[in-house]
């Protein structure tokens, strides 16, 4: 049996992301301003097809994968990702609680979004707050760091939009707000987990500190219609 994290779109949009969740019985997707994922029951050309007919034209589209995927001619590649998805598994790290940390609300959207355009640590739209949970660093009123979760394909909840101004790199603001992320995922007994580019060395290194274990590489593909 597949592991929920193979297909981890699909398995949040039809649980923890069930919310957030538009489309049929074997596709779903989240509202374009919200996130770029789409889901699929299984991937099959059929199933690229009623995708393509539910969605709007010049919409472009994020699917996460643990295996390469072959895509009908309907659809153009604009980028093939190869990642790691690391789990939280033995915690190296006691987190102690930063009062420096404050949750992130709707007010906050622009400057979040500021921030991960400068940082580029992902898709961050008007509606990605959406997801629930976001937390920032501020410092003399500017929002430098920030860290929240996205996918929620239960029992686990991905944790993202990790990013620090360059001005305050080597502070260690990331670790804060991964370990708060880590606190609250696991104080409602979920599992922690997170993607990361496999040539982010610095990253991965991070994250292993923190208590995360790679567990798979991951695909994923930025996708539109073809015109």
């Amino acid at each position: 049996m597949d592991h929920v994290l193979d297909n981890p779109v699909w398995n949040a949009l039809i649980s923890g992301n069930q919310s957030l969740s538009f489309g049929t019985k074997t596709i779903k997707y989240f509202s374009d301003d919200v996130a770029p994922f789409v889901g699929f029951k299984e991937y099959t050309f059929e199933n690229f097809n009623i995708l393509y007919n539910n969605i709007k034209d010049g919409r472009r589209c994020a699917v996460i994968s643990a295996n390469e995927i072959a895509f009908p001619d309907s659809w153009k590649i604009i980028e093939h990702l190869n990642v790691l998805q690391m789990v939280y598994t033995s915690p190296s790290v006691t987190f102690v609680n930063n009062k420096n940390i404050v949750s992130l609300e709707d007010q906050n959207t622009e400057e979040m979004i500021q921030l991960t355009q400068l940082t580029h640590p992902g898709p961050f739209k008007n509606g990605t707050i959406s997801f629930g949970h976001y937390e920032g660093i501020f410092d003399n009123g500017k929002l430098v760091a920030m860290a929240g979760q996205r996918l929620h394909p239960s029992p686990y909840t991905e944790i993202s939009a990790v990013c620090t101004h360059p001005d305050f790199l080597k502070k260690g603001l990331a670790s804060q707000l991964i370990l708060s992320q880590v606190h609250r995922i696991l104080s409602v007994s979920e599992i922690p987990f997170l993607h990361v580019l496999t040539d982010n060395a610095k990253a991965i290194k991070l994250y292993n500190e923190l208590g995360f274990t790679k567990r798979s590489k991951i695909h994923i593909y930025l996708i539109e219609k073809n015109s």
